[in-house]
């Protein structure tokens, strides 16, 4: 016979900011970098700071190195857009 014991499940020590810090940082390589960056740079700042009590100290500063060169990649391509004569939109016809 089997014996089970009452003891809850141990809780996960990886802190949610700094998870939700570093999928910001990773998609806004990608797409919306100038929202996604600053989110991942506060997230990740966020976490930093609780890291103590809830780990996940690596993923934090992850997450601001990401968000950091999320907001540099815009300010690159906004200079590479300026420099090319500015911005373009282009609607049919």
């Amino acid at each position: 016979m089997t014996h089970f014991s009452n003891s809850e499940a141990t809780p996960s020590r990886t802190n949610g900011l700094a998870v939700a810090g570093l999928v910001c940082g990773i998609v806004g390589i990608f797409f919306l970098n100038i929202v996604l960056g600053p989110l991942a740079i506060v997230f990740g700042a966020v976490a930093l700071r609780q890291s103590g009590a809830k780990g996940g100290g690596g993923m934090a500063k992850a997450a601001l190195a990401l968000g950091i060169i999320d907001v540099l990649l815009f300010v690159v391509l906004l200079l590479v857009a300026a420099s090319n004569g500015g911005f373009h939109w282009y609607v049919g016809g």
